[in-house]
């Protein structure tokens, strides 16, 4: 269903009863990234995926940064009644989790983060990043949405997808494919990593229960990660063995299995 915010519709599904977990997607996903996750857990909790901005069924008019993004998940859920989530996000979407409970750690019990960071550190990287990005866009916009997935699907960061069931297969590109050129493109230029804000210097001061999930084949994120558990204060680390970065497409069930516990683990008591 749709929840309009200013000149925003966000997307969102709401499935289950019982604690509420809101899940956040990757570039170039939606909602239906997390449909087997949904499945499974509809009996044990109330899951709520939302659209993010560019992707899925959202519209928005004007372009959203991470922060705004973040502000308007906080009416969404003020409107749902929703005072302490527990949040899932990979890739893009974890970042935007991140983000969320920056801004608003009274509001999460747990933070799942898949294959996630916090931002760059460095200006200057940022700058690059954004250059880059840019030009990303830039190239959807120019050849449009067939000839970016296609590109897409075979850069380093996805190559263990390669080897996925060609039915796996299949259901990710149909997912990309479906996104539009406009959208991905403002996504990239204003939600993407150079411009977010980055939280590096700020991670130790979040004390919300977090884990960090990363494939041991994603050799990038699996630094990335190792530093940010050394930051985060109230953190644990899962290295998934045999995996690359969509660890919720290549080993579902085993994904699924470690963040239920530790949502389980940081629930708080019905009362």
């Amino acid at each position: 269903m749709y929840f309009s915010i200013d000149d925003a519709s966000y997307w969102f599904e709401r499935t289950g009863e019982g604690p509420p977990v809101v899940m956040l997607h990757g570039f170039t996903g939606s909602s239906q990234t997390w449909k087997k996750l949904v499945a499974a857990w509809q009996d044990t909790f109330e899951v709520i995926t939302i659209d993010l901005p560019g992707h899925g069924k959202t519209n928005t008019e004007t372009p959203r940064t991470m922060e705004k993004c973040c502000q308007d998940v906080k009416k969404l859920l003020n409107h749902l009644q929703l005072t302490s989530i527990h949040l899932v996000g990979y890739s893009m979407g974890g970042r935007t989790a991140l983000t969320f409970a920056m801004m608003f750690p009274s509001h999460v019990q747990s933070l799942t983060l898949e294959s996630s960071s916090p931002g760059l550190e460095d200006v200057l990287e940022r700058e690059k990043r954004v250059i880059h990005d840019t030009e990303l866009a830039t190239k959807i916009e120019k050849e449009g949405i067939t000839a970016f997935v296609d590109f897409w699907e075979n850069i380093p960061l996805f190559q263990t997808q390669l080897n996925l069931p060609t039915n796996l297969k299949q259901e990710v590109r149909v997912e990309r494919l479906a996104q539009s050129e406009a959208g991905l493109s403002q996504s990239l230029r204003y939600m993407g990593t150079g411009v977010q804000p980055s939280w590096w210097g700020s991670l130790e001061q979040l004390d919300v229960p977090v884990l960090l999930v990363v494939g041991s084949l994603d050799e990038k994120f699996l630094q990335l990660n190792k530093k940010m558990r050394e930051s985060l204060p109230n953190s644990r680390l899962a290295v998934v063995e045999n995996t690359g970065h969509a660890i919720h497409v290549e080993q579902s069930n085993f994904f699924g299995k470690i963040v239920l516990e530790f949502i389980f683990q940081h629930s708080l008591p019905i009362t």
